[in-house]
């Protein structure tokens, strides 16, 4: 079973606060076990955290990442690197080979990454070579590495869930 977090890099807390919050909360919903910002900004954190409690998992978020050590560490641990990017290689044509992969260390930026980040990583993976959200790239991403499977996915120590309805909103109190 592949395991994956994420490293959100170029975060400017004073423009791209709610962005990076929703980076990290499709990376949890989606799968991911967690992320690390490269960037000071407790808010994030915070709010990623709230969520956590109150809607369940073991998703973590820690800022102040310095974005270099973090992949480095990454693959002396025996992880892979995975750049998601307008110009690296269609999703469609290696996401096989990026499954059998146990860790993988998810590169979205919030502006334009530094170019070394590209030979850093193992895979540069391009999701539509179009101009589209970081939040779509990881989503689509997440949704392709696991198949799926994490669209059920329950969380545990959930306090709150909601009840699949036709129409209207239902939770349940747990």
């Amino acid at each position: 079973m592949t395991r994956a977090a994420v490293l959100r890099i170029g975060h400017r807390p004073e423009r791209d606060q709610r962005v990076t919050t929703h980076v990290g909360l499709t990376a949890r919903a989606l799968g991911a076990e967690g992320m690390y910002l490269a960037a000071a900004d407790h808010g994030v954190v915070q709010s990623i955290s709230d969520v956590v409690n109150r809607w369940g998992g073991n998703f973590f978020c820690q800022d102040n990442v310095k974005w270099r050590r973090c992949i480095h560490e990454w693959k002396e641990h025996g992880g892979t690197v995975v750049h998601l990017t307008m110009y690296g290689l269609d999703l469609p044509d290696i996401i096989g080979e990026i499954r059998k992969k146990e860790r993988l260390l998810i590169i979205v930026g919030a502006e334009k990454v530094p170019g070394e980040i590209f030979g850093l990583a193992d895979f540069n993976v391009a999701i539509t070579g179009q101009p589209h959200s970081e939040i779509s790239s990881l989503a689509i991403f997440l949704d392709h590495v696991f198949s799926g499977n994490e669209l059920t996915r329950e969380f545990s120590d959930a306090k709150i869930r909601i009840i699949p309805s036709k129409a209207g909103k239902k939770t349940e109190d747990l």
